[in-house]
């Protein structure tokens, strides 16, 4: 039996008006990164509720502030990684459709483009962040066989994937980033900019999934629940490495040496950090939420089951 497409998704988001707002944001990578945009080490880079280093009691202030920094390079990163699947798959999604709606084409075409020019970005960043910090930062990866695990799982189960992803986007920027005074504006320049195009993305990525799922049965539905969850375990392990990586680039960093048990408890705070930055944000999102249960309340469910262990 085929699902049938629930009303209402398609009423709220429009092709047409997605690709003009797109159109006319609209930014370049070398209007934002370089020349005189320099970053500023003696600021923060990440908001508090997203690093979670002042509960670090073991660290000095001046420490905690190099590792928020270290975050902050992990966070864009990351970004960068996720958008390495994110591409393909969204430009595999536009290709199938390319003789039907063309605004919806142009509107994935755009969306694919915008996605290259990220990756681009956080590969400009990560560049001027290493010229200046001064100590190697070790990173998950590489970014092509995390892609090629991830896009081997059902395609709705990427899409769930990508949705949650980029409303987590928009939940960290408006409700930590954007008011923080506190932040590098150089940095917090690059979140603004990411932002104002994902804020298209999320709502092209709601109609994706939409359209998948208009083609599945409520059992491949619930299989694509299983798997975006099997994927969301595997980012967790990777994130569980990316917190060791970060412990090491501190203490390299400032020379600062730990104690077994001071690490350990660095550790599980940060882990629980990236955590909360990349899973639970996007897992709880109230419009991430609303559609996968336009799909099935089951499916709603059990996502609202598992998610409170990444808060």
């Amino acid at each position: 039996m085929t699902y049938h497409r629930p009303i209402g998704i398609e009423r709220e988001y429009s092709f047409p008006a997605i690709l003009a707002a797109s159109q006319r944001i609209n930014w370049k990578v070398e209007d934002l990164i370089g020349g005189d945009k320099q970053l500023d080490f003696t600021r923060p880079f990440l908001p508090e509720s997203l690093a979670r280093v002042t509960g670090l009691t073991m660290l000095t202030p001046r420490e905690q502030m190099i590792l928020n920094q270290i975050r902050g390079h992990g966070y864009l990163y990351t970004f960068g990684l996720v958008e390495e699947f994110i591409l393909p798959f969204v430009m595999d999604h536009a290709r199938a459709r390319l003789d039907g709606d063309n605004y919806r084409a142009r509107a994935f075409l755009q969306f694919a483009s915008e996605e290259a020019k990220h990756i681009h970005l956080f590969k400009r960043f990560r560049e001027a962040f290493t010229a200046r910090f001064g100590t190697a930062c070790e990173v998950i990866g590489p970014p092509q066989e995390i892609a090629r695990v991830v896009l081997a799982h059902q395609p709705l189960a990427v899409a769930f994937l990508i949705l949650h992803i980029e409303w987590m986007t928009q939940r960290h920027y408006v409700d930590s980033v954007r008011d923080d005074h506190e932040l590098d504006p150089q940095f917090k320049s690059l979140l603004k900019h990411h932002w104002m195009e994902e804020s298209q993305h999320a709502k092209l990525d709601t109609l994706m999934v939409e359209a998948i799922a208009a083609e599945c049965d409520r059992e491949q539905i619930m299989q694509a629940v299983k798997e975006y969850a099997e994927i969301g375990g595997m980012l967790d392990a990777g994130l569980k490495q990316q917190a060791a990586f970060d412990m090491d680039a501190l203490m390299q960093a400032t020379g600062r040496a730990m104690s077994t048990s001071e690490r350990e408890a660095a550790m599980a705070i940060q882990h629980q950090a990236l955590r909360w930055t990349f899973l639970g944000t996007g897992m709880t999102h109230p419009k991430f939420l609303s559609a996968v249960g336009k799909l099935s309340q089951a499916a709603r469910a059990q996502i609202e089951m598992v998610a409170p262990a990444f808060c």
